[in-house]
């Protein structure tokens, strides 16, 4: 890793793109401090820290804390991952989306323009809600102040509503732009830039719950423990991430024009971990889609059966020793993200077509007969490697809900930001490396 990165610099080109990212990460973390106009900032965040549930906090961080202090950049890029997730559900659904997936560059081409659109369209009803749900509160003095005019009440609310729209168009392209200038993977880098200027917060927060007024021999070993939690979750997520099972393919030989051909062998590779980190992010959407909706209604501190069920769909409250009946949220969630991990897998990996491409080029797995027999074969296969993959997705999950109900850690970084961050920094070297051994080779060629 080291010696690539050494490599880059020494290179002019890359060089280039390397600090062309370093200046759009400039730019995100600039926009992330500009309050959007109108809104009472400081009062916003008391309301946060007041009301906010783990709906909001799962947002923030995600946001890089652009949410809690409400800047143009509030709404992120979150608006655009949506948007990716169900152009992909829906590539499935609609006949004209999949063969235009098929297209080739064209198609692609067309795919992401839709996105886009998309795109657009969901940061500003999400611009909107949120205008009209914090609105009701207070948190834009202008909408809910009884003297203000309803023309200046209009004016006020379509900046917001602009500010918010144009702030998670703007990364959009941003993103876009790292991908076709700069190293690639750009959306990713975006995402992953939010998450790890939140991190110096949690650590400070976990020296103030752990460290700070302790001896030093207990602060020490709190400062190990915590190292050694980190240490094993990243670990754990470099040995889920590369693991793989690779199923052996024979293609016969066979004539073409005087030459025989074929005859080599190769493999499918099956990633364990084949939805990435996508369960959870649907599982922790959609139990925390209540919550957003409660809370823009004023209903976030219910009482009764209500009440009981919102604290139950938040993290929060689960694996608390004084209050052990919400985590029956836990369980909700972890069938959740089984779900969601065999429902995404299936909608992007399809056995039949792959077998019947090994069939088409005359392959065949060894001991398995082509058509049906290989289909049926991947998918005893893929349904096995799903299964431990989820597991191992769930535990580092777990773990930070584990802390924080018997610690209180209270972090915002979990198992889900350590998945993005390792997922994208081994995705991003990988880039590196490949376009730094296509410049050899075009300097070979040149030669």
């Amino acid at each position: 890793m080291f010696e690539t990165l050494k490599n880059v610099f020494r290179v002019k080109e890359m060089r280039h793109k390397l600090l062309y990212v370093i200046w759009m990460i400039l730019v995100i973390r600039v926009g992330s401090q500009l309050p959007v106009p109108g809104v009472d900032t400081s009062f916003f965040k008391e309301w946060f820290e007041n009301n906010a549930g783990d709906a909001f906090n799962f947002f923030n961080a995600f946001t890089g804390g652009s949410f809690e202090q409400m800047s143009i950049f509030a709404l992120n890029i979150t608006p655009y991952i949506t948007s990716s997730i169900i152009i992909q559900l829906l590539t499935i659904a609609i006949p004209k989306l999949e063969e235009m997936q098929r297209d080739g560059e064209e198609g692609r081409k067309k795919m992401t323009a839709i996105t886009r659109y998309v795109t657009v369209g969901l940061a500003l009803f999400q611009s909107v809600a949120m205008t009209i749900g914090f609105g009701r509160q207070g948190l834009i003095p202008a909408l809910h102040s009884s003297s203000t005019s309803l023309p200046s009440k209009i004016g006020t609310g379509f900046v917001v509503v602009a500010c918010l729209t144009a702030g998670s168009a703007m990364l959009m392209w941003i993103g876009e732009r790292i991908t076709e200038k700069g190293i690639g993977n750009g959306i990713s880098i975006v995402l992953t830039v939010n998450i790890v200027s939140r991190i110096p917060s949690d650590f400070g927060r976990l020296y103030e719950n752990f460290i700070k007024g302790k001896t030093l021999a207990k602060g020490l070993l709190a400062a190990c423990i915590i190292a050694a939690i980190i240490l094993v979750v990243v670990v754990f997520v470099l040995i889920l991430n590369g693991a793989e099972r690779r199923i052996p393919v024979q293609y016969s030989r066979k004539m073409v024009g005087r030459k025989l051909m074929g005859g080599q062998s190769s493999n499918i590779p099956l990633k364990v971990n084949t939805a990435g980190v996508i369960p959870i992010i649907f599982a922790s959407s959609i139990m925390s889609f209540p919550v957003v909706i409660a809370t823009f209604a004023g209903k976030a501190n219910s009482t009764g059966i209500l009440g009981e069920i919102l604290r139950g769909l938040q993290s929060s409250y689960w694996c608390n020793p004084k209050q052990i009946h919400y985590t029956w949220g836990l369980l909700v969630y972890i069938v959740l993200c089984i779900f969601f991990a065999y429902f995404y897998t299936s909608i992007t990996f399809n056995p039949m077509e792959v077998a019947d491409n090994i069939k088409k080029q005359g392959g065949f797995i060894p001991g398995i007969r082509p058509g049906k027999p290989t289909q049926e074969y991947l998918t005893n296969i893929l349904n096995y490697i799903i299964f431990i993959g989820a597991v191992g997705l769930l535990i580092v999950a777990v773990i930070p809900f584990f802390f924080n109900g018997i610690f209180g850690a209270n972090v915002s970084f979990g198992g889900t930001s350590i998945i993005i961050i390792v997922g994208v920094v081994l995705e991003t070297i990988k880039q590196i490396e490949s376009q730094m051994l296509v410049r050899n080779y075009r300097g070979f060629l040149n030669k």
